[in-house]
């Protein structure tokens, strides 16, 4: 296998880079016809690789790719799952290059998508491949690549429970998350959930002029400013109440295992480029980015923002915040909660409305099971060294569906790096580290068959 991904990987490569020059910007209705694009060359290119019945299912959104080869179906099924459509990539002027236009610098791929995920899933695909062409798939395999993982995955749910006994599995493997560092492989034992909601501030019904009415009536960016500052304390905790009621502490011991990971400080700053770092006190920034929930704006808008002066008063200020959930936090619960206190909290000088958008559950996955056993041998086999395992700061809200309608876990196998600049200008991703997963995947298929036995 290993003279089948050597005499192959400039091809392997150049499929990539053709994938990530299609737009396949899921947020934006503009971008639908080439989302579909990427759909129809992930189905031709998993038909390619010698997968069977290779075919798009339509969804009332963007459609579902999926594929499948069963070898024996007494053998053990792996179900990859991954995501073709990329986030917007405004905005475009900080792009050292342009987003869609795939250009490789010091050994790393830039563009959208090049990490989230079009490189990571497309290790599999071409892991696949491999062990297909060289007789060395050792279990079944099927392959579900969707299209809305950007926007929430809103139909894929329905998808899944529509389709329970052709997706049916022993385990689901997903690359989509991070190791360490290049000379350190992990393994992410947990996802964090997540409740994105949208907040809209309004005042007086229409925009006024500053000077005339500046002083006598409330001006909802303001207004939107001091209850969005509300919603933390001194201590960078969380004031909503009943926030922390079900957050699953830590213990001592769970949180010096989890200590291990290498971290310098001086050297995260200095990659963000900031003089401190900021967060919940009594813990540490890895603690804070993994193991504890947040509350972030991302984004705030309102009035004139165009270019010159306007001295407007404005009807109405907006705000999207996400909030990031650990075991036992709930999106219904936290959406709730939120609602109540934002709308709580406001004066009688304006109104309030908040539009929840989508959430997920928090994940944990077991560390004694077979499968994870098979992907920390899998890092071994490939890196000469075990994997650390870490727990993931970011969602896959699907995760924790899969579990509940298919009734297996997942196993988080990521090859990106935090510095791969995910949701960013300049996203890219590492040559190493897409060439050293096309490496890794099999053994993790070696691996599971043996240890299923």
């Amino acid at each position: 296998m290993t003279t089948y991904l050597d005499a192959n990987k400039q091809r392997f490569l150049d499929e990539l880079l053709e994938l990530l020059r299609i737009p396949s910007v899921s947020a934006d209705s503009k971008f639908k016809g080439d989302v579909r694009r990427a759909a129809e060359f992930v189905r031709d290119k998993l038909a390619a690789a010698g997968l069977d019945n290779a075919s798009l299912y339509e969804t009332p959104g963007h459609p579902v790719v999926y594929a499948e080869k069963i070898v024996d179906p007494a053998l053990p099924t792996v179900l990859v799952y991954g995501h073709y459509d990329v986030q917007p990539a405004d905005p475009y002027e900080l792009w050292q290059s342009p987003p869609f236009e795939p250009t490789i610098r010091n050994e790393r791929i830039y563009a959208r998508g090049a990490c989230d995920d079009k490189g990571q899933f497309y290790m599999h695909v071409k892991a696949i491949e491999a062990m297909i062409a060289t007789d060395g798939l050792p279990c079944n395999v099927k392959v579900m690549i969707e299209g809305e993982e950007e926007v929430g995955s809103d139909h894929l749910g329905t998808f899944v429970a529509e389709h329970r006994d052709m997706l049916k599995t022993d385990v689901i493997l997903i690359s989509d998350t991070s190791i360490i560092a290049n000379d350190t492989p992990s393994l992410e034992t947990g996802l964090r959930g997540l409740s994105y909601v949208e907040v809209e501030v309004t005042g007086p019904n229409r925009d006024l002029h500053s000077g005339v009415y500046g002083g006598g009536v409330a001006n909802p960016i303001n207004v939107l400013c001091d209850m969005i500052a509300s919603l933390h304390d001194e201590a960078g905790r969380i004031t909503i109440p009943g926030f922390y009621d079900n957050v699953a502490d830590l213990s001592e011991a769970e949180r010096a295992e989890l200590a291990k990971a290498p971290f310098n400080l001086e050297d995260y700053k200095q990659d963000l480029d900031v003089n401190d770092v900021a967060g919940e006190a009594g813990y540490s920034t890895n603690e804070r980015t993994s193991i504890r929930p947040t509350l972030d704006v991302n984004g705030i808008w309102g009035g004139y923002t165009g270019e010159g002066a306007k001295t407007v008063l404005p009807s109405k200020a907006f705000a999207k915040i996400s909030m990031r959930l650990v075991p036992n936090q709930t999106p219904d619960e936290i959406t709730e909660l939120f609602t109540k206190h934002f709308t709580a909290i406001a004066p009688a000088s304006v109104k309030v409305k908040v539009t929840p958008h989508h959430g997920g559950l928090p994940y944990v996955t077991p560390v004694d099971s077979v499968e994870f056993e098979a992907a920390s041998k899998a890092f071994e086999d490939a890196w000469g060294k075990k994997p650390i395992p870490t727990r993931g700061g970011g969602s896959i809200p699907i995760v924790a569906l899969f579990e509940r309608e298919l009734g297996v876990k997942s196993i988080l196998m990521g090859f990106g790096l935090d510095s791969d600049a995910l949701h960013s200008p300049n996203e890219s991703y590492g040559l190493f580290n897409f060439y050293k997963g096309i490496e890794t995947i099999p053994y993790f298929y070696k691996n599971y068959a043996e240890l299923k036995r």
